[in-house]
């Protein structure tokens, strides 16, 4: 379908708990896409995905470098997809930002530094999943990061966002960093699979440093 960047409220919500036009103004700040307006673009009800694709509780500040550039993690999702075609598995995708209290206030709301993504599959029959982690926090000491984000803020700038960094982490912690229900997701971790210690997270440079089979 035709893109159209018609951002709106959206309807099922009340405003007041929307971050709408207002917070992207005069910034280096973007609307990046949670869920891809590609993704759910199929089938009979395809005109109002693509339309709720485009509402304002489907997009969270992300910097403009990040959002328009040829990054991991935005090409994730055409990696998992490639993949489970390749082996004619089904694919689903969540995805969400990390809320976190100590995220940076910026024109009445705060600006998320983490984003997750867990996407579940079958495999040989069974269940499987993945997660990651994108954190676009400040490359600095924790006391340096609360101090540059204070001062952003008493002066009304936009948070000064760091590079973007990509992890595959257990989906065990995507459930407790979001305080998730994530069912039977985290028993299905593929990075987890047959190994005794919880393993730790993995920056991930490029696609080949993705864990998707079991060890």
């Amino acid at each position: 379908m035709e893109r159209k960047d018609e951002w709106r409220f959206d309807p099922r919500l009340p405003e007041a708990q929307q971050a709408g036009a207002p917070v992207y103004r005069d910034n280096p700040l973007d609307k990046g896409h949670l869920v891809r307006r590609l993704d759910p673009v199929w089938g009979p009800n395809a005109s109002m995905a693509n339309d709720d694709t485009f509402h304002y509780t489907n997009a969270a500040p992300q910097m403009n470098v990040f959002n328009q550039g040829k990054q991991l993690w935005q090409g994730l999702e055409n990696f998992l997809l490639d993949h489970a075609e390749e082996f004619h598995r089904k694919l689903t995708v969540f995805t969400g930002p990390v809320l976190e209290n100590s995220d940076p206030p910026y024109r009445g709301i705060q600006v998320p530094l983490r984003f997750w993504k867990v996407a579940a599959f079958l495999q040989d029959g069974e269940l499987a999943s993945t997660a990651y982690v994108l954190d676009q926090s400040p490359d600095l000491s924790r006391d340096a990061a609360a101090r540059v984000m204070a001062e952003a803020a008493r002066a009304g700038d936009p948070p000064p966002l760091g590079a973007f960094r990509t992890f595959q982490v257990p989906v065990s912690d995507i459930a407790r960093l979001t305080a998730l229900d994530l069912g039977p997701l985290p028993a299905a971790d593929r990075l987890t699979a047959g190994r005794r210690a919880a393993p730790r997270w993995t920056r991930l440079e490029s696609y080949d440093d993705i864990t998707v089979d079991a060890a």
